[in-house]
Formats: structure tokens, sequence, C-alpha cells
């Protein structure tokens, strides 16, 4: 059962472009073993693309999905970032709105002259599926050159992934692709925040907002105090931080022993919900990645190796190392 803060919505609209793309609705819900489309929880909608890559005979499907998101209006977030600016107010009402149709969450970082983006899925406990990246960064990119009447393009993008369809995704894409990477992360100039979008239109846009804010506050309400201590963790971790108790309860304006309080009312704790971070990040990179447990125990804030070591043998009955060897083995 999916909770109120933890639904994911599948547009009609996709579903018939998938038939027409030869993917039947009916066959893909067979094998991920769902009834319907509706109220999807994260791990089902992902459950979902994953059956969207079993039964589709495309390889490319993800691209093309996501290339024509904003035209076909897929999501309520693009189509209203189309109507920004600039990249920067695009990238600002992504950030805003998405969480009004997923519990995703878009990041800027902005450093050395480049501007990061990165899309967070909040509560999911397993890797994120291959076409859902590859349509989430189509439809970014895509949303980018449409708006910019294609005077931006993305410097590379980086995935968390092993290496496949590099020539395919650099044509897509539009850009160098590398794979292995800690985290999926697409990277754009810093100057090219500024780019004017030619699809603004501020009356549209302000005829737009104060529905999606009404709604945006509704949904507040429903936030779960873990998730957010969740995201803060992951924000830390993806900034190179140790994420102690005291750095997140900052990150959310509260003390640390109100946040301890806080947590201890939804029968949990930080370190429950720091372990759950790791853990995930951990299966993922081993997975899918060629780091050394080394530096994937430093990216996941331990101060030393054997910490990690033990942590991982309390999650899993076995070492990194040997967790991954099984994994390569299928």
């Amino acid at each position: 059962m999916t909770s109120a803060r933890d639904i994911v919505p599948i547009s009609a609209r996709l579903l018939e472009r998938l038939e027409a793309l030869g993917t039947p609705r009916d066959r893909v819900l067979a094998h991920a073993g769902l009834a319907a489309t509706t109220a999807l929880s994260t791990e089902q909608f992902f459950a979902f693309w994953r059956a969207v890559e079993e039964v589709s005979p495309r390889r490319d499907l993800g691209l093309v999905v996501g290339a024509e998101a904003s035209e076909r209006g897929y999501s309520v977030a693009s189509a209203a970032a189309l109507h920004a600016a600039d990249l920067a107010g695009a990238l600002h009402t992504l950030a805003r709105y998405k969480r009004l149709t997923c519990p995703e969450v878009v990041e800027l970082e902005v450093a050395r002259g480049e501007a990061h983006v990165r899309f967070h899925w909040v509560l999911a406990t397993s890797e994120v599926p291959r076409l859902l990246v590859d349509s989430t960064f189509a439809s970014f990119t895509s949303l980018a050159r449409r708006g910019t009447a294609g005077a931006v393009a993305p410097l590379r993008i980086e995935l968390a992934r092993a290496a496949g369809d590099a020539a395919l995704l650099r044509e897509r894409l539009g850009c160098p692709v590398a794979f292995g990477a800690p985290v999926d992360r697409i990277t754009f100039a810093e100057r090219a925040l500024a780019a004017r979008f030619v699809t603004a239109d501020a009356e549209a846009f302000s005829r737009v907002v104060p529905g999606l804010e009404a709604e945006l506050v509704g949904r507040s309400r429903t936030r779960s105090l873990r998730d957010e201590v969740r995201l803060v963790i992951a924000r830390k971790m993806s900034s190179g931080a140790r994420p102690s108790v005291d750095q997140v309860a900052r990150g959310m304006h509260v003390s640390a022993r109100t946040l301890q309080r806080r947590l201890g009312e939804e029968r949990t704790s930080y370190q429950e919900q720091l372990d759950a971070v790791r853990r995930t990040s951990a299966r993922r990179l081993l997975a899918n990645t060629d780091l050394d447990p080394i530096d994937i125990a430093f990216l996941l804030g331990f101060e030393e190796p054997n910490s990690f070591v033990r942590a991982f043998r309390g999650w899993e009955r076995t070492t990194p190392t040997r967790w991954r060897a099984r994994v390569a083995r299928g």
C-alpha cells in the first residue's frame, strides 16, 4: 500500500505513447506484477519501468519518451518550467513543482564555472531503472534546448551504471556521456543558467502558479519527517560532507535534540535513517560502478573503511567485495 507522500501517478498520455511505441500496457503490468498504474509507490513505479525495459523491443525507448515529454504534457512541472524567464528559473520551477507528481528532488550545485543538476528519488530503496534515468535526462535536455531555441546543450552527462549504449546516448543527448559515476547528473556551463527562454510567458506562468502553490501546501502537510531527514542526509553526502546529526539538524533549522525527539515520536532514529540512505547508496555504487569499496566508504561519510565493512555486514550478511561479486554473477 502506498502512503500519501509516496504516490507516483503515470500519465495516461505516456501509457498511450508506450502502446504506440510497441510496449502494450497489459504486458507491462503483468511483468511488473501490478494490477493498475494509479497510485503507485516509488518501488512499484520502478518495477513498472523495469517491466517496460523487459517488454519493449527498443533500447532507446526512455530517450524517445523523455525527449517528447514537454511537448506531450506528461509533467505539469515541465510545462510550467517552459514558461520561466531563463534556464535558472526553469530549474527552480522544476525543482519546486516536481514534488507534486512524485517524490523526486531536483538539486542544482554550481562550482568552478559549472552547473550540476541531479535528480534524487527520496524514497528509493533500489537503483533507479535505466529507462527512467534515460527519460529524465532526455526530458531535461529537451526542455533546455526547446526553451533556449537550441542555444543551450549540456557539457556532459554522468551515469552511475556500467557502460552501455554509449553511442546512442551521445547521439540523442548531444554531449559526452561518462559511466561508473558516483551519482547520475547532468552538467551545464554556469553561464547557461542565464540563457533566456524563448518560450517564456509571464502571464501564463502567473495563471499556473497559484494552483500549483495551493497543491504544494496541501502536499507538504502529508510529508514525513523521515523523508526530509533522508533528503538532507543524501544532500550532505553528495556534497562530500559527513552527515552528522548536528549538521542535518542545522539543515532542517532545528536542534539535534529536537530532531532526535521528533524521530523518536515516529518510532525511528537518526541512525536508522542514516543507515537506510547509506545502505541504498552502497548497493547502487557497488552494483553500478567500479569504485573501490574504500572510496565508497568515504563517499558515504564513514571515517574509515573498516566501519563501512562492519556496517555492510550488518545490512547484507557479507562483505562489500563479496556482495559485488555475487551481483556480477547474476
